[in-house]
């Protein structure tokens, strides 16, 4: 792709989650929206290859669905009200923009495009999608979310988690594990957002950081399966085992930061008298904890016994993502950050 062309499209990504962010009527957060769609799209055809061209045609047809889901709500809500603003929304239709939102974020039981378009695209655009991709529908969440009946998250909160981690388990292709992953993110997310918005953003700086560290260091590595990270670890044994551990932050593995707003989500949950919900969630993160430790044992190879000697390559090639993706894992795997975030709640 023309380096133009690359600059205009993510140039066209920015202005979209921008124009969503900062807007107050539902008619222009809904163009945020199709900006962003369509200005994916040629990113994640980059690499002219079948899969990808399923995979561009998958996310625009499910993208398309649920923008036509949020206008005809933004239509309905403005004969029913008389006025556009979001923050004005009429309950009616409260139920319906929810799931035209939880259509985009590919959140349970919306979810099915998800691992399916992630495995058709590159791994640069896939960190996009899991991550850039997510924030403008969350924004209109979390505007939202006073007049969506909490229940309705929390059963949404809770299928993401389950369904998140369940399928997880079975599977050895990266993009498709990283799709559960942010599946199972999300359930946490929306679990809360209703009771404390200020814990479930808290819950997305931390996604965000680890997952953009993690796709950095599966790019460094070139590896798109288990069992190619588990051949790749000699290029970096220091990447490798700090990788290992911010996976196991990001599975919400203690004392690690990735724990932090799990345990503080639970307590919350807990003082606003839905233990069962708070259980439900915690048991649930033992199944998206079982496959990160899969992945964290493919890259600690370097400080398991080995029985086969061979020359480490230690003086692998520094290039801009390695210091990058070192410091963001420093920086929010090792560093004791969890009780000064919890003073401010």
């Amino acid at each position: 792709m023309s380096p133009y062309i690359l600059f205009v499209m993510l140039t066209s990504l920015g202005l979209g989650t921008t124009l969503t962010f900062t807007s107050s009527h539902w008619l222009l957060a809904w163009m945020g929206l199709e900006i962003n769609t369509l200005a994916i799209i040629p990113l994640m055809t980059n690499k002219h290859h079948p899969r990808a061209v399923e995979a561009a045609t998958k996310y625009f047809l499910t993208q398309a669905a649920a923008a036509a889901i949020l206008l005809f709500a933004s239509i309905y809500n403005a004969w029913y009200s008389g006025q556009w603003f979001i923050q004005d929304m009429s309950s009616p239709v409260s139920t319906l923009m929810t799931l035209a939102i939880a259509i985009k974020l590919g959140i349970a039981p919306m979810h099915f495009w998800l691992p399916e378009v992630m495995q058709g695209i590159s791994i640069n655009t896939g960190l996009i999608l899991v991550t850039w991709q997510k924030l403008a529908p969350l924004a209109l969440l979390m505007q939202i979310s006073h007049n969506i009946k909490p229940e309705l998250l929390i059963i949404l909160g809770l299928m993401s988690t389950i369904i998140g981690g369940w399928g997880g388990l079975n599977q050895t292709q990266i993009r498709k594990i990283m799709a559960y992953s942010s599946i199972a993110h999300l359930g946490w997310i929306i679990s809360i957002l209703h009771f404390m918005p200020a814990l479930a953003m808290v819950n997305l700086f931390i996604y965000l950081i680890m997952t953009i560290t993690m796709f950095m260091t599966f790019n460094l590595l070139n590896s798109p399966t288990i069992n190619t990270l588990a051949v790749n670890w000699s290029k970096s044994p220091i990447l490798a085992a700090t990788s290992a551990l911010a996976l196991l932050s990001l599975g919400g593995l203690p004392p690690l930061s990735g724990f932090m707003p799990k345990w503080l989500i639970i307590q919350e949950l807990t003082n606003q008298e839905l233990a069962p919900t708070a259980t439900l969630l915690a048991l649930s993160a033992l199944l998206s904890l079982f496959f990160y430790l899969r992945l964290s044992y493919s890259l600690s190879l370097t400080i398991m016994p080995n029985t086969h000697p061979q020359t480490l390559n230690w003086n692998m090639k520094i290039t801009t993502p390695l210091p990058l993706s070192l410091m963001m894992m420093m920086t929010l795997t090792m560093l004791p950050i969890t009780p000064t975030i919890i003073s401010l709640f």
